[in-house]
């Protein structure tokens, strides 16, 4: 982000700042090994928006991450959990269950 000669106010700049800290306050450092095509696409996008590509690949994968998980099936299992207006809920059988499961280990791991 490059602030220098906008008619940006420091409320708006420090705005920005919250923002960005906000977004980037739960980034762990990992390493991944990517094609190189994916590579060049991912440097392009960072130069192209002055952010680090670190930041770029972070972004993206959250975003995948989160449509992945939207489309989970949803598999209904013999049991009744509960009643919505009048409808039954039948338990998630499928791999999202056991996906969040797994999400719950390893952030005890993380926390721990």
């Amino acid at each position: 982000m490059n602030y220098q000669g906008s008619h940006l106010g420091f409320s708006q700049l420090l705005d920005a700042w919250e923002k960005r800290s906000a977004e980037n306050s739960d980034l762990l450092p990992t390493s991944i090994t990517i094609h190189k095509p994916d590579q060049i696409k991912l440097q392009a996008l960072a130069e192209m928006y002055q952010l680090p590509a670190d930041e770029i690949a972070a972004h993206l994968l959250n975003i995948a991450l989160e449509t992945l998980e939207a489309e989970m099936p949803y598999v209904p299992g013999p049991e009744v959990i509960r009643v919505e207006e009048g409808n039954e809920i039948f338990e998630d059988i499928g791999p999202m269950p056991r996906y969040l499961e797994i999400q719950r280990q390893i952030r005890e791991k993380l926390e721990s």
